[in-house]
Formats: structure tokens, C-alpha cells, sequence
């Protein structure tokens, strides 16, 4: 690991990404001719890319990330410094006083002893601030849905509205699963009612993702840890069998097996 920076070395490479930014702005083509929502998107990619660093346990990828993520940032208040609207120093401004009001046990007279305790203060006080009609108002619309059930959660428990106990959610999820499967028995032939199923299913995951969040489990990190090692194991399979000359396509699932299993013992 390189040395870490002293605190006037981080201001000063902050000032002078302050200052390229101005240059970029002022004589790229590219860089004048982006808003904000133009970059948008574009944010959205850096974000997910950042993720895959942190996921592959990549410490130099997620520092390359992260800067990407930083120059976002600064070129969006550099556009909003050009609109009148804020600028670098209002946003941080802006966001230390929120950490200050949020933080009353470390800056006013109030006490919070565990993480549990700030969660839900911060809740309080954050739909205080927004004047939220609804304390899941605040939760993005546009969040992926394991993402946004998970956020969901964390906001009811954030006052109060959560299981007790561990053993209390996981009977929740057994009673979801047995639901749906007396309503969509796999051994009965019959059509079933798609959308009675597909809300059956709903409440069976988003009782799965409850119990994950209560045992301190990211479910949408669960499940992306196990995306990527169906892809490494199915590219294993690919490969192997195009090493041995056969076409998955014409393969059974018995000779595919094989390569799976091989796969699984990597």
C-alpha cells in the first residue's frame, strides 16, 4: 500500500482537480458540451462499475472507481456553479450540516449507544427534514427491487415497525412459501392464474429478503455473489466442452452435468 496522504496533500490534489475541472470545462468540446443530464447515465454506469470492484475485492479498482465517481461529482457542481444554483463549497456545506444534525449524539446532548440506535434516529430526524407524509417517502422509485425491498424494511424498522426475533421472520418466510406452493401445487398440470402467482411470489421474496436483512445478510450482494459464480461456472462448462469437441446444444444434461460438477469442484 502507498503511503497515505497528509490532510494539506489531500486539499491540495482536491484543489487541483478543482482547477482541471475549470480547465476542461472552459476548452474540451466533450466536457463543455455535457449537463446534468447528459452525465446522468453515465453516473449510474460508475456507480455499478464501483460495485463490481468492491464485489471482486479489487482495492485498486474500487480507487479507480472511486475517482471516477469524484470527478462526477465535481463536474456536477461545476455545472451548478454555471447555472447559479450551488457550487462546491455550498454542497459540502450543505452536506456537514446535515451530518451534524444527523449526528445529535456526537454534536448535541442526545445518546446512542449502538448502530441500531443512530439507524433510527437518523430516520427520525431525516423524515423531520423532508416533511415525508410517509416514512418510506423518502425511498427512490426507480431502485432495483431487491435493492428497493431492502431500503423498504429498514425504513418501518427505523421506527419501530420490525419482528422481535429471528425465529418470527423465518416462519414468516416458511408460512410465505408454503402459501404458494398449496396455491401452485408443482404436481398439478392446471394453467395457473399468472397474476395471482406472481403476487404469491412477491410476498414470498420479499419475506426472504426480510430474514436476509435481519441476519445482517445483503440479499442483492447474496445474489450477485452467486450470479457471478453461475458465470464462472457455466463459462467453465463452455470451455470444456468445446475443449473436448462437443456442442452444448447437442449435449444432454447428464453429459453437461459432468462439466458442472467439475466446475463446482474448482
Amino acid at each position: 500500500m502507498s503511503n497515505l496522504s497528509t490532510r494539506a496533500e489531500q486539499l491540495a490534489a482536491f484543489d487541483r482537480l478543482l482547477t482541471i475541472m475549470d480547465e476542461l470545462r472552459a476548452q474540451c468540446p466533450w466536457d463543455r458540451k455535457q449537463t446534468t443530464e447528459s452525465l446522468r447515465h453515465l453516473t449510474i454506469e460508475e456507480t455499478f462499475e464501483l460495485s463490481d470492484a468492491i464485489l471482486d475485492g479489487n482495492p485498486e479498482e474500487v480507487k479507480k472507481e472511486l475517482g471516477d465517481i469524484l470527478l462526477h461529482i465535481v463536474f456536477y457542481a461545476k455545472i451548478g456553479s454555471e447555472e447559479g444554483n450551488f457550487d462546491m463549497a455550498t454542497l459540502t456545506n450543505s452536506l456537514c450540516e446535515k451530518l451534524i444534525r444527523r449526528h445529535p449524539h456526537i454534536y448535541g446532548d442526545t445518546e446512542a449507544n449502538d448502530a441500531e440506535t443512530v439507524s433510527q434516529n437518523w430516520e427520525k430526524i431525516k423524515l423531520k427534514e423532508k416533511g415525508n407524509v410517509s416514512v418510506l417517502g423518502g425511498v427512490p422509485r426507480s431502485l432495483p427491487a431487491v435493492i428497493k425491498a431492502m431500503r423498504i424494511q429498514e425504513k418501518a424498522r427505523g421506527v419501530g415497525f420490525d419482528w422481535e426475533e429471528k425465529h418470527q421472520v423465518w416462519e414468516k418466510v416458511e408460512e410465505e412459501m408454503q402459501e404458494f406452493k398449496a396455491e401452485f401445487n408443482v404436481a398439478d398440470e392446471q394453467e395457473i392464474d399468472r397474476e395471482k402467482a406472481t403476487s404469491e411470489f412477491g410476498d414470498m421474496l420479499f419475506s426472504l429478503i426480510n430474514y436476509a436483512r435481519f441476519i445482517d445478510i445483503d440479499p442483492e450482494e447474496a445474489l450477485e455473489r452467486t450470479n457471478l459464480k453461475f458465470i464462472k461456472r457455466f463459462q467453465y462448462l463452455e470451455n470444456a466442452a468445446k475443449a473436448a469437441g462437443k456442442n452444448l446444444s447437442e449435449m444432454t444434461l447428464a453429459e453437461m452435468d459432468v462439466y458442472w460438477n467439475e466446475a463446482k469442484g474448482q
